[in-house]
């Protein structure tokens, strides 16, 4: 090969115009533009984030291990206040709950309380262990159980997430929820609710909020707020439902008002709400099985509650 300067008659090669040299310059600023859109905007992407970019939501709850632990209260059978099944019961859950302690109560009742200590005033998060009394056959699934398991898994799930300095958590399961045998529903007020009243006079005023769960896990969950509850600390249930992504379970509602466990509470001005499913269709029968539950729900309650926890402890 002989190079162009060994021919000194041949022509050379012509200069570019003006107008060529202009459409490569363009075309080599395309060709950085293209760069930038497909290296550079990425990166500055994911390392700026955006408001509604912010990972997935936590997982904190272990609705499986709560789940565990309904099917092993339905195994016992009905559990009515007093009676032998739920005291073989108890010990079995206390020893699941932190630092658990036992508030004797008339009758031999027993409530079941476990605590993280921190700064006053306490968060309570509770529900009850008994079962009904007048209802053959009822091993409450829903309307006893899974609020426990939810409670004790809670009592697991926020220990390791809770701020300096955060205010005490409590974990309580009442005893006596559910009216004896001979009480008419006209005076379930009076002779019902045995351990809430119990705990609510000795400790009312050592809780700034009480979180109470009861029907939480059943298909088709909804969960309005019982109109009994407090609006404020019912907004912040909601935003920390929509917070780990489960507002779908907290509709933006006011449903019935219920005779429940945050009533000792709420008559001595403590700010309480009741997450319960008043439209559960299963509710004070024999047929309140572990089949009428869903776990996508359970997670969903146990995940917004442990976020609720968490956000009450820093105030």
């Amino acid at each position: 090969m002989r190079s162009p300067q060994s021919h000194p008659s041949a022509p050379g090669p012509a200069a570019p115009s003006a107008r060529a040299r202009r459409r490569a310059a363009s075309r080599r600023l395309s060709a950085l533009a293209t760069l930038f859109v497909l290296i550079l905007l990425p990166l500055l992407a994911a390392g700026c984030g955006s408001d509604d970019d912010q990972g997935p939501p936590p997982d904190r709850f272990d609705s499986d291990r709560a789940f565990d632990l309904i099917e092993q209260q339905v195994a016992y059978g009905p559990r009515p206040a007093g009676s032998k099944a739920l005291q073989n019961l108890g010990p079995k859950l206390l020893r699941q709950l932190p630092q658990g302690t036992v508030q004797p109560l008339a009758g031999g009742l027993r409530n079941l309380i476990g605590v993280i200590p921190g700064r006053a005033p306490a968060i309570l998060v509770a529900a009850h262990y008994d079962t009904e009394a007048t209802i053959p056959n009822h091993v409450g699934a829903n309307d006893g159980a899974a609020g426990t398991a939810a409670v004790i898994e809670l009592s697991r799930a926020v220990a390791k997430e809770l701020p300096e300095d955060h205010r005490e958590v409590r974990f309580v399961l009442f005893d006596g929820e559910e009216e004896p045998a001979g009480c008419p529903d006209s005076q379930f007020l009076e002779c019902a609710l045995r351990g809430s009243k119990a705990y609510a006079a000795e400790h009312a005023d050592e809780i700034g909020d009480l979180i109470l769960l009861d029907y939480i896990a059943n298909g088709g969950l909804q969960l309005p707020m019982e109109a009994n509850s407090d609006s404020e600390l019912w907004t912040r249930m909601r935003a920390a439902a929509d917070e780990v992504g489960a507002s779908e379970y907290f509709p933006d509602t006011v449903g019935a008002a219920v005779i429940d466990d945050h009533a000792p509470f709420l008559q001595r001005n403590v700010p309480s709400i009741d997450l319960i499913d008043f439209k559960y269709t299963f509710a004070d029968t024999a047929e309140d099985t572990p089949d009428k539950l869903d776990r996508r729900a359970l997670d969903a309650v146990g995940e917004s509650v442990a976020q609720l926890v968490i956000d009450l402890s820093d105030d």
